[in-house]
């Protein structure tokens, strides 16, 4: 039976988190048998008007609305829930029946992005908060109960608490956005348009897998100015240009910290492809605010015999894909 879209991402994130240590939190009783039965769950709505409830655990992915509620067992000192939405979603989070205690270490942390071996999506340079005003902290909110609203359609959850019987409820609501912008795919296969009308802000389309990227349409500015020649294009770069799109490919989720693959500044309504072997693709449009732009594009999944051969200085091998 193939798996759901959230299923292989949630195995890629848990791929990712047991590198960075976060899998050794999972309850070893509950993961292997329950995370693929959790997620077929987490796509799935009932006709009840009451909206979705189950447990939450240390180490988890939530892919719907509804009520989650953890309860400590024993000591948790590393767990993180990532929350997820369709593209065109922002999540807004609230937590309610709190029971931890503060002065004791506990914390219930919300993010408005994810983190991901350390860094962040969206990076610092695309998102329009500083880092330390995407963290929503429990401990440091006045009122009974916190509340955070993301920018984008991916959220997190970080929580310790130390002693048994302890924990706390978290509601998940999904809000439309009409120009969704630093989107993380659910699928590794699909399409997506991007705007950005008349605004001064960096928008990227983020994949954890290596697919080939397909560009279908790409409008930058209204004005003939500010199409430059792929001559140019090619020789001077298009960072000066103020409007462009950039193809990135790495290993991890920052933007800034990413391979520059292609990047372009002039319309174009024509094909143009690349398959990026690396863990993470990404399409990212950088906007003056001069102008509506608008970036069309396709993906798909690389089969294994597709993933590029390394050859030595070749830019088109720049990712190890394991």
């Amino acid at each position: 039976m193939p798996a759901t879209p959230c299923a292989q991402l949630l195995l890629c994130l848990m791929s990712v988190s047991a590198r960075l240590g976060l899998g050794r939190y999972v309850e070893d009783n509950e993961a292997s048998d329950g995370l693929y039965s959790l997620l077929s769950l987490e796509q799935k709505r009932g006709s009840e008007d009451l909206l979705f409830r189950r447990p939450l655990r240390c180490l988890d992915m939530l892919a719907t609305d509804g009520y989650f509620t953890f309860v400590a067992s024993r000591p948790q000192l590393a767990c993180a829930a990532f929350i997820i939405a369709e593209p065109s979603e922002v999540i807004s989070l609230e937590l309610s029946d709190v029971s931890i205690d503060c002065s004791a270490g506990d914390f219930i942390k919300m993010f408005d992005g994810w983190v991901l071996k350390g860094e962040k999506f969206p990076s610092s340079q695309d998102h329009q908060l500083p880092v330390h005003q995407r963290y929503t902290d429990y401990c440091s909110s006045t009122g009974p109960g916190a509340k955070s609203r993301s920018s984008q359609n991916v959220a997190m959850v970080f929580f310790r608490i130390q002693s048994p019987d302890s924990g706390f409820t978290l509601l998940v609501k999904k809000l439309h956005n009409p120009f969704p912008c630093n989107v993380m795919s659910q699928s590794p296969e699909g399409s997506f348009t991007m705007v950005i009308p008349h605004q001064r802000r960096n928008c990227s389309f983020s994949i954890i897998y290596p697919v080939e990227l397909r560009l279908t349409e790409l409008s930058l500015g209204q004005a003939k100015s500010n199409e430059l020649s792929p001559q140019r294009q090619v020789w001077s770069g298009c960072s000066g240009s103020g409007d462009y799109v950039e193809l990135l490919g790495g290993n991890g989720v920052d933007t800034s910290k990413m391979f520059p693959v292609a990047d372009l500044c002039f319309s174009l309504s024509g094909l143009a492809q690349m398959k990026i072997g690396c863990d993470n693709s990404v399409v990212r449009l950088v906007s003056s605010g001069n102008y509506i732009n608008r970036v069309s594009f396709q993906y798909r999944l690389l089969e294994h015999n597709e993933l590029p051969r390394s050859r030595e200085n070749s830019l088109d091998n720049f990712c190890t894909v394991e």
